[in-house]
């Protein structure tokens, strides 16, 4: 099995950067990547729909830096605005923009409704585009650039039985981020993705029976499942000059079979 790393300390790879973070008051890749953000120097736009959840990881994650909370639901365009727009009152202007909110459920294709159907794609991808195409604007605006960091899945390239709906909602998100990053290149700013396998913790487990947690992990040559921070470092270094020359891509975070 391969080991889980040690906390790693930080090295201020975001250093000044004011990155916003999307569906990040949980225990999950959101509120992981805000923490590792933190670390890295950066000062932390924290989103969520629930604002009880949100106001106790910020105060949580404000002993690691400066973490302005703001509630949003991302399938409402007002709210999406109302976060970007906050976010500038707050510090000035935006230099980061991580899509992490999604939403995910298990059903057949024969007794999927409409509603759950739409309900999936209007957070996970339409969703992610709203809040591009705010963040695109506001960087455009500030004319010097900008990284957009979206969370897919590799269910986006993999098949899965009553995944329908969330597999074509981030298969949807990784070709956005393509033809984001294409529009967005003559101005300076980058757009990527990240494509975990699985990603567990205490909302995931909830969630899922455990005899699906058993078969995906399975599939992992690592032997384990991926801690949130494991992803969260790719998406850190995805929004550093680290990955400069890095667009258009969507980077797998996965130990699968080939």
């Amino acid at each position: 099995m391969i080991p889980v790393p040690k906390d790693l300390a930080g090295r201020e790879l975001l250093r000044d950067k004011v990155v916003v973070v999307t569906a990040a008051a949980g225990t999950g890749i959101g509120s992981a990547v805000a923490r590792r953000g933190l670390l890295e120097g950066a000062r932390v736009v924290l989103s969520d729909w629930h604002e009880r959840r949100l106001a106790e990881k910020a105060a949580e994650l404000g002993e690691l830096g400066e973490v302005h909370p703001i509630v949003c639901d991302v399938t409402d365009e007002t709210q999406v605005q109302g976060l970007v727009d906050g976010a500038v009152a707050r510090f000035g202007r935006i230099d980061v923009l991580v899509n992490n909110a999604g939403l995910g459920g298990s059903k057949s294709i024969v007794d999927m409704a409409d509603e759950e159907w739409q309900r999936v794609l209007d957070v996970t991808l339409t969703g992610t585009f709203r809040m591009t195409r705010a963040a695109l604007r506001r960087f455009i605006e500030q004319g010097d650039g900008g990284v957009v960091v979206n969370n897919a899945s590799v269910i986006g390239w993999r098949a899965q039985a009553e995944q329908a709906h969330y597999a074509a909602a981030k298969a949807g998100v990784m070709a956005l981020t393509r033809c984001a990053a294409v529009e967005a290149a003559p101005h300076g700013i980058r757009v990527n993705a990240v494509a975990p396998s699985l990603a567990m913790h205490p909302f995931l487990a909830k969630v899922t029976s455990e005899e699906l947690l058993e078969e995906l992990t399975g599939r992992e040559v690592s032997g384990r499942a991926a801690e949130p921070g494991e992803v969260a470092n790719v998406m850190v270094f995805l929004a550093s000059d680290y990955s400069s020359y890095l667009t258009g891509e969507v980077v797998s975070v996965s130990s699968q079979h080939a």
